[in-house]
């Protein structure tokens, strides 16, 4: 894997398997997003990434064995977790489409899945 949006797309799919959104977080960071330089992303996009990249390892491992992001996704609410996978997700939809994620997300349309009945 090489370029940004490949390792985006992996951690994407990793996000999408089954499994606590935790350890799908921890797959998609240590497999994906920990090696992907931030200069091989678009100007739009690298301040979210950076910010992302953040989150994942804000917190001190404090147990034998743990890196800082997996001691920061350990000590993460699920809700926290959820959000914190949504916006992996936009990053790499941004990246699929060439706009930041920003407006990326402003832009997004909600389709129903059935038509409304008359």
């Amino acid at each position: 894997m090489n370029t940004a949006w490949e390792k985006f797309q992996g951690a994407t799919l990793s996000l999408a398997r089954s499994g606590s959104i935790k350890e799908r977080l921890v797959e998609a960071y240590h497999n994906y997003l920990c090696d992907i330089c931030e200069e091989d992303l678009p100007r739009e996009i690298r301040e979210e990434f950076r910010a992302v990249s953040l989150r994942f390892t804000r917190e001190r491992p404090m147990l034998r064995g743990e890196d800082a992001a997996r001691a920061t996704i350990r000590k993460m609410s699920n809700d926290e977790a959820d959000r914190l996978a949504c916006s992996v997700v936009r990053i790499f939809s941004a990246i699929s489409h060439g706009v930041s994620p920003a407006r990326h997300a402003a832009a997004a349309q909600v389709l129903p899945l059935y038509h409304a009945e008359a």
